[in-house]
């Protein structure tokens, strides 16, 4: 079974020290492996994301104890504009500065066009593309004083290549790829750089649950579900990890990375290289 195994991310230590990091969508998953990949490296994090409150209170207090840096968390509605607002006037006001942005939330829905509901489109569109559109807006004048920003949007291999039956995300996808040239383009003078990553399939608790279904559904052993249907597309057949990812965006981030802006790289297991 091409389950991965949990590894740590490979990033030098306090690398970013002194930087202040806001991940959207950072209380579980893909999300909460890069919080922690940052945090690793010495930024100080604020979350962002659904869940318990006490859940959400030990995963900051843990990754505080573990890194030794600040944390902290908004709830933001990332449909809102005015929520999204009021996130990152608080990141700026209490910390003075907002460095590396990680546009990471993210809802997916699967239906045929025909019969996609249009309530579904909108809120994914809201999550997907429109909350990095805003966040990026808001957060561009705070780097600018600064002369350094770092922003990451966590596409998708849909943003790179399409699938049936999922018209929003692939539609959305592609728009954070096309928003990431663009915001490059717009702040390639200014010490500023921005780069989409494009995940193919990612191990987290919410893949495990699919394989689960999948596999009920289907009537088919967990072996056949991950291989022949979930990793059909991706040739290496394994799943990526979050602390692969984590360990990418920390890379993306530092001043090694300063002159690798507007590209949309897979992670992808040669899924697009087809």
């Amino acid at each position: 079974m091409n389950i991965p195994i949990k590894t740590q991310a490979s990033v030098p230590s306090h690398v970013l020290a002194g930087k202040v990091a806001l991940v959207t969508g950072s209380t579980s998953g893909i999300g909460l492996g890069i919080a922690r990949a940052l945090a690793a490296a010495g930024a100080d994090i604020v979350l962002n994301g659904l869940g318990m409150a006490s859940e959400i209170g030990r995963t900051r207090e843990q990754i505080a104890a573990e890194f030794g840096v600040k944390t902290s968390y908004s709830p933001a509605d990332m449909t809102s504009p005015k929520s999204i607002a009021e996130m990152i006037a608080a990141t700026i006001a209490e910390s003075g500065r907002l460095d590396i942005l990680i546009n990471n939330a993210g809802i997916q829905h699967v239906a045929p066009l025909d019969q996609f509901p249009a309530e579904k489109w909108d809120q994914i569109l809201a999550i997907n593309l429109s909350s990095a559109f805003h966040t990026t807006r808001l957060a561009l004048p705070a780097m600018r004083r600064n002369g350094f920003g770092r922003i990451v949007n966590v596409a998708s291999a849909h943003g790179l290549v399409g699938s049936p039956f999922k018209s929003a995300y692939v539609a959305a996808k592609h728009g954070i790829v096309g928003l990431t040239k663009v915001t490059a383009l717009e702040t390639a003078e200014d010490g500023i750089t921005c780069n989409a990553i494009c995940p193919g399939y990612v191990y987290t608790p919410l893949v495990e649950a699919q394989i689960d279904g999948q596999a009920t559904a289907h009537g088919i052993s967990r072996d056949q579900v991950i291989r022949d249907v979930l990793l059909a597309q991706q040739p290496n057949k394994r799943f990526a990890t979050v602390e692969e990812l984590g360990a990418l965006t920390v890379f993306l981030a530092t001043d090694a990375a300063a002159s690798i802006t507007g590209i949309a790289l897979p992670v992808d297991g040669g899924w697009t290289a087809h």
